[in-house]
């Protein structure tokens, strides 16, 4: 199976977001990928700072309903494709990712953990589900999820084989780094994306793929692109829990 991951820049207007998602579909079928998962506000764009919303607005609002995702999820024919938008839901919005097929809507996620400031656009989801596709059992998080254990724990708990990861992952706010090698919030964007399979913002790319023993099978580092790995998920999962299977020697009991 052939598992693609997306860097590349979306903005405000949803007939070029439409544009280049079908570009990258295609791009991505010449390839014979199976599982194509983009960046977080894949259409719309991401909220930013406030200063910025000030000057572009706020992202697009769609309904879980949008004819944009019926639009998406006929671009993806066989393909699996997961993406994120602003869902408004009455009066609520929310950062939201949806995974798809040509077959409609296979699951949804809602981003329940929120970084400072982000609560004042989106309230945040309740829960972490899991979802049958035709590449495996998966499940969805978005950007600060991740740096939580008990998110992609309580995936895998259910079952899951696959975590798709949907980031648009800034660089410091606080400390620049000259180089994005050297910022601080790179290394842990790559420390959560690999510990999880095992002003003005700077987006890091860096879109990958991560085996289960936490090892990176391919990424696109600061570029635009796809990050293109081949992988088993269910052969590969029992290899990495062969010896150590850190959710059956969890001790429950002794969390607080």
């Amino acid at each position: 199976m052939n598992v693609a991951a997306v860097s590349a820049h979306f903005g405000r207007d949803l007939e070029q977001c439409l544009a280049r998602i079908e570009a990258i579909i295609e791009a991505a079928r010449t390839r014979e990928t199976d599982l194509l998962v983009f960046p977080d506000a894949t259409i719309g764009g991401y909220l930013g700072t406030f200063a910025e919303a000030d000057r572009t607005g706020l992202p697009p609002a769609l309904p879980a309903d949008a004819p944009e995702l019926a639009r998406v999820a006929a671009m993806a024919g066989d393909m699996t494709v997961c993406l994120a938008y602003r869902e408004v839901d009455g009066a609520e919005h929310y950062n939201a990712a949806v995974c798809l097929t040509g077959d409609g809507v296979l699951g949804r996620h809602r981003k329940v953990h929120q970084p400072a400031g982000e609560g004042r656009a989106y309230r945040a989801g309740g829960s972490f589900s899991v979802f049958e596709t035709p590449v495996g059992r998966m499940g969805m998080l978005i950007d600060y999820d991740k740096t939580f254990p008990e998110s992609a724990r309580t995936l895998a708990g259910d079952g899951a084989q696959l975590v798709a990861c949907l980031s648009a992952w800034p660089a410091s706010l606080t400390n620049r780094a000259p180089r994005l090698v050297q910022d601080r919030q790179s290394r842990l964007f790559d420390l959560y994306d690999c510990a999880r399979a095992a002003g003005r913002l700077r987006f890091l790319g860096q879109s990958k793929v991560v085996g289960p023993g936490g090892d990176v099978l391919a990424r696109t580092w600061a570029k635009a692109g796809l990050a293109l790995a081949e992988v088993e998920p269910a052969a590969e999962v029992d290899r990495a829990r062969l010896v150590l299977s850190h959710l059956t020697e969890r001790r429950p009991e002794a969390y607080r």
